[in-house]
């Protein structure tokens, strides 16, 4: 098993007294998976949803509650809790809780470590959407902010009180992005990135089309990855049966005209592009405007050529990144090159879409990258989201190199 991010992190957990409580099982769990260490601080609230027994059993560990637990009295948790965690996540955390962090009290156990840490500060806030959006909540969450703690934004939805409005836990993905982007080097912030993912769709009749295999999994890691380092992303993306990356803009596309035209009216405001959708070459010539009957249809397809929208950009830039791919089935390495001083490009990834761990749909990947300078660096058999890491490696040093 490959590692991820979180493998061997010392990660604090504080569970409040929320409705969202149960939510904070598979929080533990999660992390687990993921190869985290996980140590539970439940605050008597929290108690009263989840029973510490049930963390303990899912953690693998001591699970902490009470601030003068006469057994842990001699090891003084407050302070070493704080001292042991690479960091402390709270979700779900109460408004109760929120407005202890913001005038700095200490009066439970969950407080008292947050007031004497070092390590970084997540919160998930979860709570009635009129208790979220009064004024006292907002300026609370506002201070917590500016103190430097990560507060993540809460989801809108139908609440267990029958109310509909913010205030809902995020979802796993979302808090998942929070705690990594906190473990991940911010050397993107301030750079606007445009990814594009997916296959292209080119319509032949109502019903049926052109495509390719491509899943879009590459992409769209590219772009969490990006997301995760700080940048300010927009992921134009064909049909995919994805989830979108938090906190990543997303426009979705059909064909490749339409890919085109998103691609392009967006590169001009962007200092870094990476065309990783695999878009198709061709199109039917002419789209049917009613389904083609098996019955005396003209089985022969005529093509049309898609406009090379990688070579457009690469004739178009000025002071931007252009990062392509080739996907290759043979002659790979050579390829490459031919495209990458073709289109004009900076850097230029080349994988094989044969192989049974790097091709179409696979969770892996296995490449090479090609500068514009003539440095190649093969890349070890990695996940899409580490490759995806790996890219921007080599991305941030072409930007630290002025390119």
């Amino acid at each position: 098993m490959l590692a991820s991010a979180l493998t061997g992190k010392k990660i604090l957990l504080g569970v409040c007294g929320s409705i969202a409580a149960y939510k904070a099982c598979d929080i533990v769990r999660n992390l687990r998976k993921l190869g985290a260490e996980v140590t539970v601080v439940v605050t008597s609230g929290g108690a009263r949803f989840v029973s510490p027994l049930t963390f303990a059993a899912l953690s693998a560990a001591k699970v902490y509650g009470g601030m003068f637990d006469e057994q842990d009295a001699h090891t003084i948790p407050h302070i070493n809790l704080a001292r042991d965690h690479d960091m402390i996540l709270v979700a779900p955390a109460t408004a109760q809780t929120i407005a202890r962090f913001a005038v700095g009290m200490a009066d439970d156990l969950l407080s008292a470590v947050v007031l004497a840490a070092d390590c970084p500060v997540v919160v998930c806030p979860a709570m009635n959407s009129k208790m979220f959006t009064h004024p006292a909540t907002q300026v609370n969450l506002t201070k917590i902010a500016a103190f430097g703690y990560h507060v993540v934004q809460p989801d809108s939805g139908l609440m267990a009180c029958k109310e509909e409005g913010p205030g809902r836990l995020p979802e796993w993905s979302v808090i998942l992005s929070a705690v990594e982007k906190v473990f991940t080097p911010q050397d993107l912030a301030g750079k606007r990135l445009l990814i594009t993912a997916g296959p292209t769709e080119e319509p032949l009749d109502p019903v049926r089309y052109l495509s390719n295999r491509s899943s879009g999994k590459m992409g769209y890691a590219l772009a969490r990855a990006a997301m995760l380092r700080g940048g300010e992303v927009v992921l134009v993306s064909g049909p995919c049966n994805l989830e979108p990356p938090a906190n990543v803009e997303l426009i979705q596309v059909r064909t490749a005209q339409e890919m085109y035209g998103a691609v392009l009216s967006h590169f001009d405001d962007m200092d870094i592009v990476v065309k990783c959708a695999a878009v198709s070459d061709f199109r039917p010539a002419r789209c049917a405007p009613e389904k083609l009957k098996k019955e005396g249809a003209d089985v022969r397809l005529e093509l049309a050529a898609n406009r090379d929208i990688l070579r457009a950009l690469g004739e178009r830039k000025k002071s931007q990144i252009l990062v392509g791919f080739a996907a290759e089935s043979e002659n790979h390495l050579e390829e490459g090159k031919r495209k990458l001083a073709a289109k004009n490009l900076d850097m230029i990834v080349v994988n094989d879409i044969q192989g049974e761990t790097t091709g179409f749909q696979s969770d892996t990947n296995k490449v090479t990258l090609v500068t514009r300078g003539g440095e190649i660096k093969e890349l070890e058999l990695l996940t899409k989201e580490q490759t995806a890491m790996a890219i921007f490696d080599e991305v941030v040093a072409l930007v630290g190199g002025g390119m």
